[in-house]
């Protein structure tokens, strides 16, 4: 799994060096920050799975430290208060709940013989809840959705019954139109609605959308060729170093190039799981499965929004688009995953 891990880190820092035009600087930066991710990956590798367990309450209140810092003295950048600088570094808090939250409800929901009761349930949805509330305040909806999303998985992994996700659904259809009159903003409705008719608004909310199909498309079968693509080379794509860096890609590898890429990605998920299952204890189980399908969800919203299957909603490709707290962060979740493979092998 580190040698995908690997892979696919390499990938990013070829890719970016042809979205960024070769900006050195942008590559010498986005390679620090891939040292970091190994060394979080190293050093997770090397913590108990026990010993995390019991840090798992203290890690989700620093989160909620950190996301309420945020909220009050957080840097604001392009409409959104995301981030925290200090001084020598600016990282983004919320990516730390994507592994924080999923801790803590496997913490609580262990605690005791699974399945866990409707009170336990409720209390580990309420955890989900918050920090995602707060990001999304931020304005934050993807990664707020992510961070639910990992949370709740664990929830269904631990045995949810059947009759309590068809409430849920219920609940959450009968509460779609508050949340679309009262918590989505005017810029996150248009995204919704461009979904359908891009060419409604070209020049606007449907910009992103249009040129990326088109970079996509324009791809065919083998692509047009490293740092060849003219959607790309031409600036026509937006966010093409982060968020629609698959656009990038499709436009110079094709679809051949696309296909192993997803191979990389379902091989890294599937080793996760095959992991989780093996797991020693049903907090491991929980916390591994959880963190290997919120990194197919991550691979599935970036790649469908791309090519204009889902909503745009923010959300990078992981360990290839540029940023530092995230690719951190999920190479920290991935050294959660080998230290639970390899106290399976001590124990074994």
């Amino acid at each position: 799994m580190l040698a995908a891990l690997l892979l696919l880190s390499a990938i990013s820092l070829i890719l970016l060096f042809s979205s960024s035009g070769g900006d050195v600087d942008l590559i010498l930066r986005q390679s620090a920050r891939l040292v970091v991710g190994l060394a979080a990956a190293l050093v997770f590798s090397r913590i108990a799975v026990d010993t995390l367990r019991r840090w798992s309450p203290h890690a989700f209140l620093l989160g909620l430290v950190l996301l309420g810092l945020v909220l009050g003295v957080g840097i604001i950048g392009k409409g959104a208060q995301r981030w925290l600088d200090l001084g020598i570094l600016r990282f983004q808090p919320a990516e730390i709940m994507k592994v924080a939250a999923p801790m803590m409800v496997a913490w609580m929901l262990t605690r005791k013989p699974l399945p866990a009761g409707p009170l336990v349930t409720l209390a580990a949805i309420a955890v989900v809840l918050v920090p995602a509330a707060m990001v999304m305040i931020q304005p934050d909806l993807g990664t707020a959705i992510l961070i639910a999303i990992s949370g709740l998985l664990v929830i269904f992994m631990a045995g949810l019954k059947w009759r309590y996700i068809a409430v849920a659904v219920c609940l959450a259809l009968a509460a779609a139109p508050l949340m679309w009159f009262k918590l989505l903003k005017p810029y996150q409705q248009n995204r919704i609605l461009t979904l359908f008719d891009p060419y409604s608004d070209p020049l606007g909310a449907g910009y992103h959308s249009i040129q990326s199909a088109i970079a996509v498309g324009s791809g065919g079968f083998f692509g047009k060729g490293w740092v060849d693509g003219t959607q790309s080379q031409l600036e026509f794509i937006p966010e093409r170093n982060t968020d629609f860096v698959f656009a990038v890609y499709a436009e110079e590898f094709g679809l051949l190039g696309c296909v192993l890429l997803l191979m990389v990605y379902l091989f890294v998920v599937g080793r996760s799981l095959v992991i989780a299952f093996n797991a020693r204890d049903n907090y491991a189980r929980l916390l591994c499965a959880s963190l290997a399908l919120t990194f197919f969800v991550y691979v599935f919203v970036n790649i469908g929004m791309v090519t204009g299957v889902l909503p745009i909603v923010g959300v990078p490709l992981p360990l290839i688009s540029y940023g530092g707290t995230s690719m951190v962060t999920l190479m920290a979740g991935f050294g959660i995953v080998m230290s639970a493979r390899s106290r399976r092998r001590l124990m074994a």
